[in-house]
């Protein structure tokens, strides 16, 4: 059978304010991916855009039917796509399966986000709905849910507060070579553990930034003539990265009803499903994108993955094993906390981050050496909804 490749990605730098519209935003990515890959506009066959907040803060409705006359891309099949945080890679899901039906020979993916669009309270407010609405209407959001988590985790498994600001430490490190990183300075432990509180143990470095940003992927078949990456087409070992499994699964939506607040239901049963599907499991990936939306989450989704046995990613952490030089880097972009996080485009981002890593065209300092397997992990508000992904070289 025909394997699913990406042969193509790009985006935009994220950044805390991008003067583009979203749409301009969306285009650039996409011409990016387009060239990148080696075809011409006139292959894409389907067009699938993933944006979370557009409407919410007063922007552009029906996007994709917008970015094809862009592109001037008429008469492909287009669709928009929502998942709250996840939707950049239900996005490039339906991208996949797009492809693997039938239904598309080259599907343009891409997923875009201006949260600049307004001010901070507004922003804010359209991102709180995304929690239960009893949750909502008690004032709780999604750094309350990190903090109340952050504590839990802490306190069960007597991990020290550094634990959390190893984490942040690491995904700026990380950022500081990545030219579409939104933060490309480092930050140390002890910076992050003096910055100001948002949602006790939370402080401002343990949380993801607002972020405007665009990302996008080419996706076909390896069957299929004149596809992909120009002069990288040439070596036997320069093929497009292929998509060895994705996956999907929902949680208990509302947090408070779930029976264990450190357990996310939706991230275990997404990353067990992805496993199954690639006969591989954890110690088999070179390098992985985690939703670090929260530092602890970055701890929280390792331990459901099936990376570290519960209560012991916070030492790993510190021991050095998720660096770019330990067992499993993870974040080598720098994450959600210091690459950015434009919610519709986030997903995207991870699936373009590991193709660069799965193909080696990076610089020493970006690159994890020797990845031929990558895993990216995309959650929708604090656990409702996960999407994994499993690429390999």
């Amino acid at each position: 059978m025909a394997q699913i490749t990406l042969p193509g990605v790009g985006m935009t730098r994220f950044s805390s304010a991008d003067d583009r519209s979203l749409v301009d935003l969306a285009a650039t990515a996409c011409r990016r991916a387009v060239g990148d890959a080696g075809v011409e506009r006139g292959d894409v066959t389907s067009l699938h855009v993933g944006t979370a907040l557009a409407e919410a803060l007063g922007q552009q409705s029906g996007l994709a039917n917008a970015l094809a006359g862009a592109l001037g891309v008429e008469g492909v099949a287009a669709d928009r796509v929502e998942n709250t945080s996840a939707t950049g890679a239900t996005a490039v899901h339906r991208g996949i399966e797009a492809v693997a039906s039938g239904a598309s020979d080259v599907a343009l993916v891409v997923g875009a986000e201006r949260m600049s669009a307004a001010d901070t309270s507004a922003v804010t407010d359209a991102i709180s709905r995304l929690t239960h609405t009893r949750e909502y209407a008690q004032g709780l959001t999604l750094p309350s849910f990190g903090g109340l988590a952050a504590g839990a985790y802490l306190d069960r498994y007597d991990a020290p507060r550094e634990a959390l600001a190893a984490v942040a430490a690491k995904n700026h490190r990380n950022a500081v070579a990545n030219e579409v990183a939104q933060f490309r300075r480092e930050v140390s432990v002890e910076e992050a553990l003096g910055s100001p509180v948002v949602a006790e143990p939370l402080r401002l470095y343990d949380c993801c930034p607002m972020s405007d940003g665009a990302a996008a992927v080419i996706v076909t078949r390896d069957d299929r003539d004149e596809v992909g990456g120009g002069d990288r087409r040439d070596s036997d070992d320069d093929r497009p990265v292929r998509v060895a499994a994705h996956a999907s699964a929902t949680g208990t939506h509302p947090v408070a009803e779930r029976p264990d607040p450190l357990a996310i239901e939706s991230v275990r049963v997404a990353g067990e499903r992805l496993f199954d599907a690639a006969g591989v499991g954890p110690d088999d990936v070179d390098v992985a994108c985690i939703h670090d939306a929260f530092t602890v989450l970055e701890l929280i989704e390792l331990e459901e993955l099936g990376f570290h046995e519960s209560g012991t990613a916070w030492r790993a952490t510190m021991e050095g094993e998720t660096a770019m030089d330990g067992a499993l880097p993870v974040n080598p972009g720098g994450g959600l906390k210091a690459r950015g996080h434009p919610l519709g485009a986030t997903g995207v981002s991870q699936i373009v981050e590991l193709v660069w890593q799965l193909r080696g065209d990076l610089p020493d300092e970006r690159r994890v050496d020797g990845a031929t397997r990558g895993l990216a992990v995309n959650v929708a508000g604090f656990g409702n909804n996960s999407v994994c992904t499993m690429l390999e070289a």
